[in-house]
C-alpha cells in the first residue's frame, strides 16, 4: 500500500508542476505537457512492478497509436474555446477525439493494428 501511495504522490505531481508552470508561461507549460511523462512514469511503474517485457512494451507501443487521434482535438479547442467559452469547447473536444479515434482505429486496422 506505501508503494500504491508513492506512485499516486510522484505521478499527481507531475499534473501539479504542470499546470503550475503553465499558469507562468504558455509555451513552458505546453512543452512540459506535452513531453510523455505519464507514459513514462507509467512505464517505469511496470517495470518497478516486475510486468513482463511484453506488457511493458506493448504499453508504448499502444500510446504511439492512442496519442495519434487526439491531436486533431488540440488544434480544435483553442477556436472552439474563443467561440463557445471553455466547458462546451471541453466537451467538443472530447467529441473530436472520440469520432477521430474510432475514424483511426478503422483506417489503422488493415495495417494489423488493433485499436478497438
Amino acid at each position: 500500500m506505501p508503494w500504491l501511495i508513492t506512485k499516486y504522490l510522484i505521478t499527481a505531481a507531475v499534473v501539479v508542476v504542470v499546470s503550475e508552470v503553465a499558469k507562468r508561461s504558455d509555451r513552458l507549460g505546453a512543452l512540459i505537457a506535452s513531453l510523455p511523462l505519464v507514459t513514462l512514469l507509467a512505464l517505469t511503474w511496470l517495470y518497478i512492478d516486475k510486468q513482463p517485457a511484453e506488457k511493458i512494451t506493448n504499453h508504448a507501443w499502444y500510446t504511439f497509436w492512442y496519442v495519434v487521434p487526439t491531436l486533431p482535438m488540440f488544434l480544435a479547442f483553442p477556436r472552439l474555446f474563443i467561440r463557445f467559452g471553455f466547458w462546451p469547447a471541453l466537451g467538443i473536444s472530447a467529441l473530436i477525439t472520440i469520432v477521430s479515434f474510432a475514424l483511426f482505429a478503422m483506417a489503422v486496422r488493415p495495417f494489423g493494428i488493433k485499436l478497438l
